[in-house]
């Protein structure tokens, strides 16, 4: 898509490499920002540059954090015996929407997959492994993707946490198979959450 100004055109391509925006959404957005006054549209460039260069990663569960402990591990509310693992922060962000869920996060940053060279010290298994050997934990809920590296990925999680006592839970199928965690409605998350199952 092009119209009578680069500069435009520019700010067209690089807002329609967004997920789920296309040529003329990018468009709008672009013609938006541009009816808007000059300082609303330096706050938001701040905005997400101060975004990009400040995030940082929970040095406990890697959850995207303002300091060194999100605020999951910070609560006091949060019960720290459980611990959901999941691949990515979005599905951090989709299971604590449930309002299903009450314990701590451990983000992977991936998922187990022999095809594209990713082994289980790729990933924060390890880390996992380590915050189990602190004694802390007493139940693990996989909340991985009904894909085959999600299944590969939560049969050796499970192993080795088993191995260390801890008891191991899934959630339930409320999940669609080959569906993406992030992607999921809300009621069915909360019913898998509620449902979940032994491994």
């Amino acid at each position: 898509m092009s119209t009578s100004s680069n500069l435009i055109n520019k700010a067209v391509e690089h807002l329609s490499k967004f997920p789920g925006i296309g040529q003329k959404s990018a468009l709008r957005m672009a013609l938006h920002l541009l009816k808007k006054t000059e300082s609303d549209t330096i706050e938001l460039s701040q905005a997400l540059l101060t975004m990009r260069t400040e995030i940082k990663f929970c040095r406990q569960c890697y959850n995207i954090s303002d300091a060194e402990l999100c605020n999951v591990c910070t609560s006091p509310s949060k019960d720290e015996s459980t611990v959901c693992v999941v691949k990515d922060f979005q599905d951090v962000i989709a299971i604590e929407n449930t309002g299903q869920y009450n314990g701590h996060f451990h983000v992977l940053g991936g998922l187990i997959s022999p095809v594209d060279g990713i082994g289980p010290s790729d990933i924060k298994i390890p880390e996992l492994l380590q915050r189990a050997d602190t004694g802390a934990i007493k139940e693990a809920i996989l909340a991985l993707s009904s894909t085959l590296e999600g299944d590969t990925t939560e049969y050796y999680i499970a192993k080795k946490l088993r191995e260390k006592g801890i008891h191991v839970t899934t959630l339930s199928k409320g999940i669609s198979v080959g569906g993406e965690l992030e992607y999921a409605d809300e009621m069915s998350l909360a019913r898998s959450i509620r449902n979940r199952t032994n491994l």
